[in-house]
């Protein structure tokens, strides 16, 4: 009952930010109708990480566990278009995904959010593998076969529904951040053993936490499927889809909710032009503009930022504290 009444949206503290919300929302809707369908179909893919990004940041940015889990999650949303798209509508199977992954972020992170450190991040890696391998011997076992096709939707169709799930991850990001729950997701990360001591429910908020942050990844999942048409394991639990929400967000920033936006941007628009003109060595050049930038913004993009209008603010005022 705390948790809730602790967990409230104050107008007064999300003001700019709903204000930032609502423009991006109407200039982001407006798009399909003034761009090129590539345009579109682009937009699309990076709203999708940047979903993923801030999902990631929700769970592993504030409790400081790396969660290497999206990958499970988004094959899961994958497989549920895939299974459903027939018979119900894509918004339909996008609510159902995403609740299916709370579920399973639910019950997983009430068995293994006990463990701390690598340990955690190991068993999220291995999860994704499990799934992969469990989904292919269940496809071949029952159905003889590997893959499935997906109903296709039409292309700007899919990005309002990603653009929906977009603006409720923000929300919901904005939510926490200032909220009850947002404040005792920091002090786990700051010292999980003070909190406890504190009081605060550290293995209930982590489980919870945990569950969210799955729930849009799923939900994302189901819209992504229809873009591809054919799926099998390989395609829809792709360990890519682990690994790049971490480095966006940690590329952005992960202490701001602008953070994982911008790196999600940033590395999405990077890995689209490498594609297209280095194709065979966009992953080396990708993976050495990485370390490049952990080494020069060990903060991110918006950390550097940060420290450089503090460092002007405290040449303009001579050092005074």
């Amino acid at each position: 009952m705390d948790l809730i009444k602790n967990t409230f949206w104050n107008p007064k503290k999300h003001r700019i930010g709903f204000f930032a919300v609502v423009c991006a929302t109407i200039i982001l809707a407006f798009c399909p109708a003034f761009t090129q369908p590539y345009t579109t179909i682009l937009l699309a893919s990076i709203l999708m990480y940047v979903i993923m990004s801030l999902a990631w940041t929700i769970f592993s940015g504030k409790t400081g566990y790396i969660s290497l889990a999206s990958a499970a999650f988004y094959g899961l949303g994958v497989y549920g278009e895939a299974i459903l798209g027939s018979f119900i509508p894509l918004p339909l199977v996008m609510v159902l995904s995403a609740g299916l992954c709370f579920c399973v972020a639910f019950g997983i992170g009430a068995i293994t959010l006990r463990l701390r450190g690598v340990y955690f991040t190991i068993f999220t890696f291995g999860l994704a593998l499990l799934l992969q391998n469990f989904v292919l011997w269940f496809e071949i076992k029952f159905y003889h076969t590997k893959g499935r096709m997906v109903v296709p939707y039409e292309f700007r169709y899919v990005f309002y529904c990603i653009l929906v799930v977009f603006v409720v991850s923000i929300l919901v990001a904005m939510l926490m951040k200032q909220s009850g729950f947002g404040l005792a997701l920091d002090c786990i990360g700051l010292n999980e053993d003070s909190a406890a001591h504190a009081g605060v429910n550290t293995t209930m908020y982590k489980i919870l936490a945990f569950a969210i942050s799955a729930a849009p990844v799923g939900a994302v999942g189901a819209a992504m499927a229809t873009r591809v048409g054919y799926i099998d394991p390989g395609i829809a639990f792709n360990m890519l889809m682990s690994f790049m929400p971490v480095l966006m967000a940690i590329f952005g920033g992960t202490h701001n909710i602008c953070g994982p936006i911008l790196g999600a941007v940033a590395l999405s628009m990077i890995e689209e032009i490498l594609i297209r003109n280095y194709q065979e060595y966009y992953m080396i050049i990708l993976g050495l503009i990485m370390v490049v930038a952990i080494i020069l913004m060990p903060k991110g993009i918006v950390g550097m930022f940060t420290s450089v209008i503090e460092k002007r603010g405290k040449l303009v005022g001579g050092g005074a504290p």
